[in-house]
């Protein structure tokens, strides 16, 4: 029999940690002194002193030590609960690498001034479908050459254009940091788009930006341009338009089909849609002599531009603003909208 000193020199457990086990009936000395309590234990109740030891320092719960004790004579059983343990360290370890990165982030953010959004990826992905036809690859207007990102009140604005046609898609977000306004290069935009899932971290700033979701992180440069003044474009349809619901594929079909009328502009010839309302209210599309005939009735745009705005709008219905041949015309879907710039004769 041994005392409570030896089995603690043996085992590497203090004395007050052995009589904490012994209360909590982890290990129970062998026998205690009724006249004044003094501890003595067995030889084979090092083995399991030094076991507590162990297991106290990698930090298992005293019940699962209690456990561990227990079945000391199967050595499977306590591998198990070693392997338990371990793969919860481990999850921890991984959680809190995580939460660390999180912090180390955030004291980037506020030395570089710069703002964190987070959102679900699909709604991110469904803003970018629904304005990316519209951004500008022409290397004459590098201002034009990205997608604009701003962050106001909870909300992104995402918007591209390229002078002849405007998407914009909003999304509601978690902010953290003053509002912000940047232009995100395409080749940015189109990478980022197909790692799109789960949940996404953009974080924003005047040099840089970065995106991450739970497989990937992409970084880049912001477009250093002065995106264009586009509240005033906005506002042209501000007075009440005349909206129209149509049905997306119909129209497609409608638009498609239509006999081709062209126009040039910089070089450059596409095909026009011309837009009116038959008598019952509904959209249709008009031949040239007509749109000739009476102007005002009529709203023509680039025909290819239209079934682009189609396609990224929505798959059932959605609201057409018709206002006149000289306002944009409006493509108008659930959280996104596309402006059409008119085609005059």
């Amino acid at each position: 029999m041994y005392g409570i000193g030896e089995v603690a020199r043996a085992s590497g457990l203090g004395v007050s940690a052995l009589r904490f086990y012994d209360r909590a009936g982890v290990l129970v000395p062998a026998e205690v002194d009724p006249a004044t309590g003094y501890r003595r234990y067995r030889a084979e109740q090092i083995r399991a002193a030094r076991l507590v030891a162990g297991l106290r320092r990698v930090g298992m719960p005293v019940a699962d030590i209690g456990r561990a004790v227990s079945e000391l004579g199967r050595a499977d059983a306590v591998r198990k609960l070693l392997d338990e343990h371990l793969r919860r360290l481990e999850d921890g370890l991984t959680d809190a690498r995580r939460e660390l990165s999180r912090l180390h982030h955030l004291l980037d953010l506020e030395e570089t001034a710069m703002t964190r959004i987070t959102l679900p990826a699909a709604a991110l992905a469904a803003a970018l479908d629904a304005v990316r036809f519209a951004a500008s690859a022409d290397p004459a207007l590098p201002m034009l050459n990205g997608v604009l990102l701003d962050v106001e009140n909870g909300v992104l604005t995402v918007v591209a254009t390229d002078r002849y046609r405007l998407a914009v898609a909003e999304a509601a977000v978690t902010t953290d940091g003053p509002p912000v306004r940047v232009v995100a290069p395409l080749t940015f935009v189109d990478e980022l788009r197909p790692a799109l899932t789960g949940t996404v971290t953009l974080d924003l700033g005047p040099e840089s930006l970065a995106a991450e979701t739970p497989d990937r992180r992409l970084t880049a440069e912001p477009l250093d341009v002065d995106y264009p003044d586009l509240r005033r474009l906005l506002q042209a349809g501000a007075a009440e338009p005349r909206r129209i619901t149509i049905d997306v594929p119909a129209l497609r079909t409608i638009v498609g089909g239509a006999a081709t009328v062209t126009r040039e502009h910089e070089g450059v010839t596409f095909d026009v849609a011309i837009l009116t309302l038959d008598p019952t209210g509904a959209v249709r599309v008009a031949e040239e002599d007509a749109w000739a005939a009476d102007e005002e009735a009529h709203v023509a745009v680039n025909r290819e531009f239209l079934l682009q705005a189609l396609d990224a709008g929505a798959a059932g219905q959605l609201v057409l603003e018709l206002d006149g041949p000289i306002k944009p015309l409006v493509v108008r879907g659930e959280g996104s909208y596309s402006l059409l710039m008119p085609v005059r004769r």
